[in-house]
């Protein structure tokens, strides 16, 4: 008999592009003979993939370290890394005030991962957080066989060359670059075979999108997304996230005329405030962000919106914040995310004077309340009203199953297992604050 194969435990925080890193990290591990398990405990390797966007990334990171000691302690052939951007911002640091971590791995080396850990096993410590020029998704192994799910993420855009002044992703990411075409659309198809119905394009500014197509072309996205509507059996399409600079007069008129184009876009302004957003060193005002909303709307008129938004900057004032109010007010959100700023070390608004941290709480508290109340609203109208479904797992109860509607929303109904994987149609007949439960049609 053969040896047992190694088993990997991979921990993710933060954005879906992190989600899509660690599945494509673990299926370049999988090319080398291991096998996924979500028991830490039975584990060969440890991976830790980490977001540095919100505050105390680092010690969440080191808490967790700490736990797996134990682990550790009672296996010494187990192997822990760190991946992702908190490697990528503190990869010698991490090691040298973390014993127990073997191996760290920034973002853009991923493809690098079976190598790192050959060399970890061999009793080195293995540290790469390179930014090469090299395609790490060309050099990554793709999994075989039917999806686990049939919703997949495909990564199209990495990097950001906007550097507002409270982020790091240029940092952490890299600047902006795009996928070739003829990739993306490879990887989509073997995607379809795989039975994935649906594909959210990311990008840590996927509007921004301009790579490399038929005939050394440049494609934008509204030029992907239509390429991707092409594929058969391919039934939706979502991208993520967006800046509002980028919504372009073709992706905008793609909203309208794309059915499979799902009718949510999650664009976040982060302000209401043009001194704010200033400040934020975003480049646009409220005004031109309501101006694409309406754009957006008038090619869509059912889209639904989802934003992020930063309480307590520095500097900010009670009117400013006012405006920000007003401007959520405006749009109406369907869903929304709200956070109170954090200094993120090595950017510019880290060395500014911070808003008292009970100031920025208490606005935080009642943008919130108000970005609820618009969420509930917009679950409460889809009562009584007819969607799309696409059924994509059991539910709680025996002989019930959930999905996403068209606008996202989490749907329950009872309905066969053969159901998974199928789009069909649903009326909604009752809505609670984070799903909908409907019957099939």
């Amino acid at each position: 008999m053969g040896a047992a194969p190694k088993k990997l435990h991979v921990k993710t925080w933060g954005c879906q592009m992190n989600v899509y890193d660690s599945e494509r990290m673990a299926e370049a591990m999988g090319a080398e003979g291991w096998v996924a398990t979500d028991r830490p405990e039975d584990a060969d390797l440890i991976l830790l993939n980490t977001c540095h966007i919100r505050e105390k990334a680092s010690e969440k990171m080191y808490s967790e370290l700490g736990r797996l000691k134990p682990l550790k302690a009672a296996n010494p052939d187990l192997k822990i890394g760190v991946a992702g951007c908190v490697a990528q911002a503190e990869g010698a640091e991490i090691v040298a005030r973390q014993p127990a971590v073997d191996l760290v791995v920034g973002p853009q080396t991923y493809h690098r991962l079976p190598a790192l850990v050959a060399r970890a096993e061999a009793g080195e410590r293995a540290i790469d957080t390179e930014m090469p020029d090299e395609d790490k998704f060309e050099h990554l192994a793709r999994a075989r066989g039917p999806a686990a799910r049939p919703t997949a993420f495909l990564t199209v855009q990495e990097g950001c060359d906007k550097f507002c002044a409270f982020c790091v992703v240029p940092y952490t990411r890299g600047a902006e670059v795009s996928r070739p075409t003829a990739r993306l659309l490879d990887e989509a198809r073997a995607l379809v075979d795989r039975g994935v119905r649906e594909i959210t394009l990311l990008g840590q500014n996927v509007n921004g999108y301009h790579g490399e197509g038929p005939g050394g072309r440049t494609w934008s996205l509204a030029d992907l997304v239509g390429a991707l509507a092409e594929i058969e059996g391919l039934l939706r399409i979502r991208y993520t996230t967006s800046h509002p600079n980028d919504m372009t007069g073709d992706l905008i008129a793609a909203h309208g005329a794309c059915a499979k184009l799902m009718p949510y876009l999650h664009l976040p302004v982060q302000s209401g405030s043009d001194r704010i957003l200033r400040s934020m060193n975003r480049r646009h005002t409220a005004g031109d962000y309501l101006a694409v909303v309406d754009r957006l709307r008038a090619a869509r008129p059912d889209l639904a919106f989802s934003g992020d938004f930063i309480v307590g900057f520095p500097g900010e004032t009670a009117a400013d914040f006012e405006d920000t109010l007003r401007l959520v007010e405006r749009v109406g959100y369907a869903q929304a995310y709200a956070f109170r700023y954090s200094a993120r070390p090595g950017t510019p608004a880290a060395e500014r004077e911070a808003v008292p941290a009970a100031l920025a709480t208490e606005r935080l508290h009642r943008l919130q309340a108000l970005l609820e109340a618009q969420q509930a609203e917009a679950q409460r109208a889809m009562v009584g009203r007819e969607t799309t479904v696409l059924f994509e797992k059991r539910g709680r109860r025996p002989g019930q199953l959930v999905g996403k509607s068209e606008h996202l929303h989490a749907v329950h109904v009872d309905a066969p297992d053969a159901a998974i994987g199928t789009v069909a149609r649903v009326r909604i007949r009752e809505a609670a604050t984070h799903s909908l439960g409907g019957d099939l049609l």
